[in-house]
């Protein structure tokens, strides 16, 4: 069974940092570029970040460049999303996906082009 499990979510004080996971089983992670979406209350799933099969490129959504690093050890078939200097404007529920093969991270904030995802994990950013 294809899947993708996100983990590392949780409650963090303005100013913090946490480190999300995206692990794979059922495939080959580094056979895939992985993107990270996020979604909050009432509005759209947002495309933040993407890094492809080799882990040498990544993009990242104004929103959140220079605060979240995207990373992955294809060894040990998981992604990363360390988040610094988070604010309540990063409450979302965030999501990793695996982008289909004939797409490159040119495309990461189009949900349209990955074909697995994971089920999510919430991060309140609070007080």
């Amino acid at each position: 069974q294809l899947q993708l499990v996100e983990s590392g979510g949780g409650l963090v004080q303005p100013g913090g940092s946490l480190r999300l996971s995206c692990a794979a089983s059922g495939f080959t992670l580094s056979s895939k570029a992985i993107g990270w979406f996020r979604q909050a209350p009432g509005k759209e799933r947002e495309g933040i970040s993407c890094i492809s099969r080799s882990g040498g490129s990544t993009n990242y959504a104004d929103s959140v460049k220079g605060r979240f690093t995207i990373s992955r050890d294809n060894a040990k078939n998981t992604v990363y999303l360390q988040m610094n200097s988070l604010s309540p404007e990063d409450t979302a529920i965030y999501y990793c996906a695996a982008l289909a093969t004939y797409y490159s991270c040119s495309y990461y904030s189009d949900s349209s082009a990955y074909v697995y995802w994971g089920q999510g994990t919430q991060v309140t950013v609070s007080s």
